[in-house]
């Protein structure tokens, strides 16, 4: 079996669970993944949301949720995610810098002031 057909009824299987325990976070965050591992990017923006919903203070559920809107080119909801991500506490800078799910918002200039805050926030020395 290709891997894209091992996704799909990995998926199907999900979706059904899901449908018997709607806000089952592990359920929810592995659909996520898997939406955007096979390039279903709507629905994995759409499990991310529900997710910010359940997880509110969860700074990595933020982060994802910011590369949801960045893979759906919704730049600005992009950034509000990824702001509020770091206000929460993520602090992976060398990855937001890197990650692909990103790239949509390299040539924003906004981009970059992010890094520049999160580097920061988490890696300048005081004084």
């Amino acid at each position: 079996m290709n891997k894209k057909k091992s996704l799909r009824l990995e998926i199907q299987f999900l979706e059904k669970l899901l449908l018997r325990v709607p806000e089952d976070i592990e359920i929810l965050q592995a659909l996520a993944g898997l939406y955007t591992d096979i390039q279903w990017y709507k629905k994995g923006l759409k499990a991310d949301q529900k997710l910010s919903q359940l997880l509110p203070t969860d700074s990595l559920v933020w982060y994802n949720l910011g590369c949801s809107y960045a893979l759906t080119h919704q730049t600005d909801e992009a950034f509000e995610a990824l702001t509020k991500a770091i206000d929460l506490g993520y602090e992976d800078y060398d990855w937001m810098k890197s990650d692909p799910d990103l790239r949509s918002l390299h040539d924003d200039p906004r981009f970059e002031s992010v890094l520049s805050w999160l580097y920061s926030v988490f890696y300048e020395e005081d004084g």
